[in-house]
């Protein structure tokens, strides 16, 4: 499965802020057995998931930027990284990278290398949604989805002064024969 391949999606599954939270609530209490110590958000989407798990309980959370896209558009056929592990995550017991989906599991998989390669020993995975083929699996998943996963902050962008549906998300609904 090639990432951003949309024709494969099953259907929709629109993530409203609400379902955000409860996802949210799901990860954190999955996670809080782990004695995580540090959280490690995959910049953009990953960021906010990060940031509430992180705050809910109530450790410290650090950015990576990972990515496929430069101003927007997909560019690289692999995730590079625009900003590796902060020092600060050195030697710390556990950590858990965090990232909004696992589609093809090649963004956690170098998330997970670039922790380890700061010496901490145990490198958990989490996402808000994963899909079957995701290789390898996240380690903690609120929701396991074939859908073409919509979530709140990416329905919407703005563009010519004006708020419309996101032109790859468009793209995507059409591809499927859903306009919403």
């Amino acid at each position: 499965m090639k990432s951003y391949d949309y024709a494969n999606r099953q259907g929709v599954e629109k993530i409203s802020w609400e379902r955000f939270g409860q996802m949210t609530h799901r990860l954190v209490e999955q996670l809080a057995l782990e004695k995580v110590d540090v959280v490690i958000g995959i910049a953009r989407g990953g960021l906010i998931p990060a940031t509430a798990v992180a705050a809910a309980l109530r450790c410290e959370m650090f950015p990576i930027r990972l990515t496929r896209r430069m101003h927007d558009k997909v560019v690289h056929s692999t995730p590079v990284v625009l900003l590796d592990v902060a020092i600060q995550v050195a030697n710390r017991k556990c950590a858990v990278v965090i990232d909004e989906i696992a589609d093809t599991g090649q963004t956690l998989t170098r998330a997970v290398q670039l922790v380890k390669r700061r010496g901490v020993p145990r490198v958990l995975t989490a996402t808000l949604a994963a899909h079957s083929w995701s290789d390898p699996r996240p380690d903690f998943s609120a929701l396991d989805s074939d859908a073409l996963i919509i979530f709140p902050w990416d329905e919407e962008v703005y563009i010519d002064g004006q708020w419309q549906v996101h032109p790859e998300i468009e793209k995507a609904l059409q591809m499927q024969g859903n306009l919403q």
